[in-house]
């Protein structure tokens, strides 16, 4: 089987690592490395074959984007960042697809479908290899990408421009989506909506009534047209 080598371009750790797991997921793709800037993996590309970059665009030393103009024969790239004003500069310079961030498997997996593997496409219908893996999501958090897993979500506040997502232990991450978005960004048929400011965990929901669910002793209103919606939900188990 033939494998796409991917080295992964970026200065956050955890997003290096997250993409890193997200490429160890799928068949078709090999990681070869990582780097922390466009220096050192210029020197990596000199001394290694590599078929993918995912490219960070904001890197020390040397930009993404500047980086990818240097070289001569580049191999195919898939731009990573956490801002959407340089896609266009991006598809000029002819690159396979743009990941913003925070993304998920998902978009993840869509933009690697666009690859080519000799002159195919890359199959669309590659699988995931460890079916048992836990599904999980990196969000931007104070220029961080935090890992979330999806089963250690209690529930999901809107906070307007951003939403705070708390976890099992009291832990919480604050990052920029609207609930609307973040919703259809997990895409988690365990996440009920429950009011226009609340997503709820439903196997986290330990007691409910026409007007609240109580999530560990914490309770959260259901507001009036979602209450129908929330009671078939919960009584049927849909």
């Amino acid at each position: 089987m033939t494998k796409l080598r991917c080295l992964v371009i970026e200065d956050e750790p955890l997003a290096a690592e997250g993409l890193e797991a997200f490429i160890q997921q799928v068949p078709m793709l090999a990681f070869v490395g990582s780097c922390g800037d466009a220096l050192a993996a210029l020197e990596f590309l000199r001394n290694n074959v590599v078929d993918v970059l995912f490219l960070d665009i904001h890197l020390p030393k040397l930009k993404g984007l500047d980086f990818l103009k240097t070289l001569q024969h580049p191999p195919q790239v898939i731009l990573t960042t956490a801002y959407h004003q340089y896609a266009l500069e991006g598809y000029e310079l002819n690159v396979v697809d743009y990941l913003l961030k925070p993304f998920g498997f998902p978009r993840f997996l869509s933009a690697v479908n666009k690859l080519k593997v000799g002159n195919k496409q890359f199959p669309t219908q590659s699988p995931i290899t460890n079916h048992q893996s836990r599904a999980s999501h990196f969000f931007n958090e104070n220029k961080r990408q935090v890992k979330v897993f999806n089963d250690e979500i209690q529930y999901v506040e809107s906070l307007k421009e951003y939403v705070k997502i708390v976890l099992v232990g009291g832990k919480s991450v604050v990052t920029r989506f609207q609930l609307g978005e973040f919703e259809t960004h997990l895409n988690d048929p365990n996440l009920l909506r429950i009011h226009r400011s609340y997503l709820v965990a439903k196997d986290k929901i330990e007691a409910f009534s026409a007007t609240e669910v109580e999530v560990e002793g914490v309770k959260l209103p259901i507001g009036r047209s979602y209450q129908e919606e929330v009671e078939r939900a919960l009584q049927t188990g849909e």
